[in-house]
């Protein structure tokens, strides 16, 4: 090739790059697209993170802090037991002749709850009558010739050795018709026991004896449960002592609230702390206590599992704001609060001193009586934000033609902005 070409070739060549290099530094759109997204900027500065305008007031609803007086509880899993707790034995063997109670039912004390064949008893009672009766006939005969002979001895028509048999018989009759008498009485006792009574008001369980079983002393009838009134069971932790003890040292007994597992609602809200046990469980840390319900619907079962509230004391006056008030931040819990002459808020640390209730708590720090704090809408609120407050059930206005013009121009505004 000759020097000619290879000259033309390597012109040619930097005219062809030239005029590339041209095209892609005067892109058509792109000038525009720069002006665009320049723009948008610009607009963007009235606009938050979210593409919301600062200007436009966020609806939440918004609640005063208010005043009340807060009962303070301490709460624990709680364990339900019977009053008392009888099991039935017969207290002499024989033949089971009737069950007189069902399974499950109530029973009074001195109710009859099963009958023994009482046929042999009696004929051991009828014995020892008619064994007394003989005994004080035979006595009456001693004491009549006891007093009969004893006129005689002074005019020596009886000696005085006789004088002391006669004496001594009657001693000896006396003797045999108080043991007889207490054989009466035992035998009393035994045809008693053929009648099973219940010594207590309580529900029968499961009976554990048919009618026509041979009985002993070791047989088991049925268990029965005094459940009117009640006991429930609880222990708290032993930092907790103190606090029970003195709330505890008045004339009123503390009141205890009963509740189901899921504490969504109350059981029993009769019961009454009736003891603090005298020693602390090295083991759990924990003392337990009991307290006592009436029960007198029957809502509370041996052996049930509840949740257990001990009223120790009541703030007059507490500081009270729902619940979904409070948000858990990094730092702790806080709310939003809100300015009532700017219209915006700010995230208000506070301090929460307890439950009121399932749906609000007591503050107790970082908050003033008649505070308006965020219920409703946080999740779009940072700190700043404009707000339009509502109040619980209240719903925004509809907007109207010009704020919907308006927001659909920041739409296709933010589309622009990202297409470029």
């Amino acid at each position: 090739m000759s020097r000619f070409w290879k000259i033309a070739l390597i012109v040619l060549a930097v005219i062809v790059v030239g005029a590339v290099g041209f095209r892609l530094l005067h892109k058509p759109g792109a000038e525009d697209g720069a002006q665009a997204q320049q723009g948008g900027q610009e607009k963007g500065k009235g606009q938050g993170k979210d593409g919301q305008d600062k200007d436009t007031p966020v609806p939440v609803t918004v609640e005063p802090v208010v005043k009340q007086d807060v009962p303070v509880y301490l709460t624990a899993l709680g364990t339900v037991q019977a009053l008392n707790t009888v099991t039935i034995n017969p207290q002499i063997s024989g033949q089971m002749l009737s069950i007189n109670f069902k399974e499950g039912q109530e029973v009074k004390k001195g109710d009859l709850l099963a009958q023994i064949d009482p046929r042999p008893f009696q004929a051991a009672y009828d014995q020892a009558e008619a064994k007394q009766q003989m005994d004080e006939a035979q006595l009456a005969t001693a004491q009549s010739t006891l007093k009969r002979n004893d006129a005689l001895v002074a005019k020596g028509y009886v000696a005085q050795l006789d004088m002391d048999t006669f004496r001594n018989n009657v001693a000896n009759l006396t003797a045999s018709v108080a043991a007889d008498r207490a054989a009466v009485r035992s035998a009393k006792v035994n045809l008693d026991y053929t009648r099973i009574l219940s010594p207590i008001d309580g529900v029968a369980g499961i009976r554990n004896v048919d009618p026509g079983n041979v009985v002993t002393t070791t047989s088991q009838i049925v268990t029965l449960t005094q459940i009117h009134p009640i006991y429930v069971t609880f222990n708290l932790p032993e930092q907790n002592l103190d606090m029970v003890r003195k709330a505890s040292g008045g004339d009123d007994p503390l009141d205890v609230l009963a509740l189901d597992r899921t504490d969504a609602h109350t059981i029993a809200d009769d019961g009454q702390l009736n003891v603090v046990d005298n020693q602390i469980d090295t083991t759990t840390g924990t003392f337990k206590l009991r307290s006592v319900f009436q029960n007198t619907k029957g809502d509370l079962w041996p052996g049930q599992f509840v949740n257990v509230r001990l009223k120790v004391r009541t703030v007059n006056g507490g500081l009270v704001i729902p619940a979904q008030a409070v948000q858990r931040g990094p730092d702790g819990d806080y709310v939003y609060l809100v300015q009532p002459q700017e219209q915006t808020v700010k995230m208000n640390p506070v301090k929460v001193a307890g439950e009121v209730g399932d749906s609000h708590v007591m503050i107790g720090s970082g908050l003033a009586l008649n505070d308006q704090v965020v219920t409703e809408g946080q999740f779009r609120l940072k700190p700043g934000s404009k707000v339009k407050a509502l109040k619980p059930g209240e719903v925004p206005a509809a907007p109207t033609a010009a704020e919907v013009d308006q927001a659909k121009k920041r739409t296709q505004q933010g589309g622009g902005r990202r297409g470029g």
